[in-house]
């Protein structure tokens, strides 16, 4: 028989204990459709920014450059040498 005993996350450094539990219990009302957009909007929010550290860095590089730099930072040096093998590696 498979558990369903909830845990509570572990709370961030930057976040009070009051403002986790009220995350936390967001997140518990929410529908699991919910909590997968709020990850999708989140894991976008973080590539956005990602790619705006990678501009802020090399403020000489195309688009097509950062986003091979993105790809690398994600998916590091083999598999972008293997998705990308024409492709020079590009520092993010």
């Amino acid at each position: 028989m498979i558990s369903r005993r909830r845990t509570v996350p572990p709370r961030p450094l930057d976040t009070t204990a009051e403002a986790h539990a009220a995350q936390t219990e967001a997140y518990r009302r929410m529908s699991g459709k919910q909590r997968t957009e709020v990850m999708f909007s989140l894991n976008q929010m973080g590539r956005l920014t990602a790619a705006a550290g990678i501009r802020s860095r090399h403020p000489d590089y195309g688009d097509e450059q950062v986003h091979l730099a993105l790809f690398r930072l994600l998916f590091g040096d083999d598999l972008s040498r293997a998705v990308f093998p024409d492709r020079e590696l590009v520092d993010p």
